[in-house]
């Protein structure tokens, strides 16, 4: 229902992003990727696109710093680019709150500990991300992860939902110092 009235309230957010991101990216302005959900199910997860496709000689895309738009930093500075995860959400695949969803080539790298993040559904915004999102390494998010599991309650996702808007207004912790985005998980970092 949260999911639903977001969408609607930020619908005039969503268009205008929508429509620059259609312009500034060829007609293409969404981002579909297949990310691992609750009990490791992929999903395929929407986010407005941030990078262009520019690839090198070779065919090789160029790094994440090359091809991030003037806009698309923008959109990821303020979180704009989460917006259409809402619809995730009334899809059943996300919840507004959990681990954020990552990429289905860590499943193996995962310890024990670290695969537990996919007891809950993914979310939009979780408690790494309001205790330091893209600036703390990948072994202190997977710590906070697991916290978040271990301490699930009515009260903590109110007070994660209260964070979030006061890290994405303040604009912290979007990513590690000297980075476009966020680096890879190898299983050690």
């Amino acid at each position: 229902m949260i999911a639903f009235v977001g969408l609607i309230i930020l619908s005039p957010v969503f268009i205008i992003v929508l429509i620059v991101l259609y312009f500034q990216n060829d007609g293409k302005p969404f981002f579909f990727q297949t990310r691992p959900g609750l009990n490791e199910k992929m999903f395929n997860i929407i986010k407005f696109k941030t990078m262009t496709d520019k690839k090198d000689s070779h065919g090789n895309l160029l790094p994440d710093s090359d091809r991030l738009t003037k806009v698309g930093s923008i959109v990821r500075q303020t979180s704009l680019d989460e917006i259409p995860q809402l619809i995730n959400v009334l899809k059943g695949d996300m919840s507004l709150i959990g681990p954020r969803p990552l990429l289905p080539q860590y499943l193996p790298l995962y310890n024990e500990s670290q695969r537990r993040r996919h007891e809950v559904r993914p979310g939009i915004t979780g408690w790494a991300q309001v205790n330091g999102r893209n600036a703390i390494s990948w072994v202190k998010k997977f710590e906070l992860d697991v916290w978040y599991i271990d301490h699930l309650s009515f009260m903590m996702d109110c007070k994660i939902i209260f964070l979030t808007f006061k890290k994405v207004f303040k604009k912290e912790g979007i990513n590690k110092e000297g980075q476009a985005t966020t680096e890879a998980f190898n299983g050690s970092n």
